[in-house]
């Protein structure tokens, strides 16, 4: 049985690499204003991620990434 990866990684497609930042987003579209997504970045995917969301204006704070406690389930 696979439990998925030892350690979170990156939310860019296809990328394996260990998450080191946060990108706290929502869509205001779709959620109320304290509700927060978020998604696992590398050092290498962390710009081109948060340029996808803040072009959208769905950016909302970009953090370091310390532990699997730090990422709540979105």
């Amino acid at each position: 049985m696979d439990d998925g990866p030892a350690y979170p990684q990156c939310s860019s497609k296809g990328c394996r690499a260990d998450a080191k930042w946060q990108l706290l987003w929502n869509n205001p579209k779709l959620h109320t204003p304290d509700y927060r997504k978020t998604w696992l970045a590398c050092d290498d995917h962390r710009p081109t991620l948060g340029q996808f969301l803040d072009v959208r204006g769905f950016l909302r704070e970009v953090t370091p990434f310390g532990a699997a406690s730090d990422a709540p389930i979105s």
